[in-house]
């Protein structure tokens, strides 16, 4: 079964999307849109500037979003007019959760399935890590911390050779970056059920902030920390191979994610380390979590196999974002 792709958007990030798809069994890209048509033409696929014109030429059978959240709504709407019933959006989810709601709810009545581009779940460390704890290897789990540390926020020309809309936004740490974590530490640790947040913004031509402390209670009892700062770097040679540095505590052992992309586990009261994750050798980006992702969906298109980050499961974590902007602005704990 070939199945046909259509990818809309052609900025930084789509680079690693045409990528992946290129090297996916039985699927053809059957084009790409961008208002700029040179850089849509850059891509390889058939290229268009008119979303319409590509659904209506092109009949593809999955809709590939590759832009930011203002463009979410209008694109999802036009692709379930379009009779399109699979579709990847990129994260952050739309602008608010009120949209999300309302999308969720347009594609849910349309019979038609959206997952949320949202990757870092599928890099490997965090696969790695999930077995783990699901195998025992440390117990019971109590703690959990996230270093974020891209080193990309210093100067004026912060961001603006690579996602140079990344100034501009009002709401950024969490709204763009610290949701991979929202998400992540949820797929590791189960549902959020409180946070508290403490935000700031460090460098002036940012619109938003650029580093903070987010603590999240999990119904598991795990207690994780964010701690984000897009202006400081970690020990890696690539810094936006896993952003930072993680601990994952429990009674019987740590486990630790360094820049590399290996993962360790120490034994409680021991000293040695066991490798349960080689260093990562891709070189592209965060593991090659856009392929493991999109083969994901592939699988699920194929098969009937449930996806994960529909659209309806991904509201949650919107809905933690809008709670840690609360926890920060009221400075207090915010329950779920």
């Amino acid at each position: 079964m070939t199945i046909k792709v259509a990818c809309l958007g052609a900025g930084y990030f789509s680079q690693f999307h045409y990528g992946s798809w290129a090297r996916c069994e039985e699927v053809t890209v059957v084009g790409a849109c961008d208002h700029d048509a040179a850089r849509a033409g850059e891509t390889g696929a058939p290229p268009f500037t008119s979303l319409d014109a590509m659904l209506a030429e092109t009949q593809p059978d999955l809709l590939d979003i590759i832009l930011p959240p203002p463009a979410h709504a209008s694109a999802i709407r036009t692709a379930l007019a379009a009779g399109i019933r699979w579709i990847i959006c990129q994260k952050p989810f739309c602008t608010s959760i009120t949209e999300a709601e309302a999308m969720t709810a347009e594609i849910e009545a349309a019979g038609a399935t959206l997952v949320v581009h949202e990757n870092f779940r599928f890099q490997p460390w965090y696969r790695a890590i999930k077995a783990q704890i699901e195998a025992g290897a440390i117990g019971d789990v109590l703690n959990a911390t996230f270093r974020l540390r891209p080193g990309d926020g210093q100067g004026p020309r912060a961001y603006l050779d690579r996602q140079p809309y990344f100034q501009q936004m009002e709401r950024f740490l969490i709204h763009e970056t610290a949701v991979h974590w929202v998400d992540t530490f949820q797929y590791l640790f189960g549902p959020t059920r409180s946070v508290y947040a403490d935000l700031r913004q460090i460098n002036p031509v940012i619109a938003g902030e650029d580093a903070g402390h987010v603590i999240f209670d999990h119904a598991s009892g795990v207690r994780a920390l964010f701690d984000g700062n897009r202006l400081l770097d970690h020990a890696a040679d690539n810094h936006r191979r896993t952003m930072g540095e993680a601990l994952i505590e429990g009674t019987q052992g740590t486990l630790t994610l360094r820049g590399d992309g290996s993962v360790g586990l120490r034994r409680f009261g021991t000293l040695a380390e066991d490798e349960v994750l080689a260093p990562d050798t891709w070189d592209g980006f965060g593991g090659d979590c856009v392929h493991t992702l999109n083969c994901h969906v592939l699988e699920a298109m194929r098969s009937g196999a449930p996806v994960e980050n529909a659209a309806a499961d991904y509201l949650s974590v919107v809905r933690v974002e809008n709670a840690i902007y609360r926890a920060a602005q009221e400075a207090r704990k915010i329950s779920l």
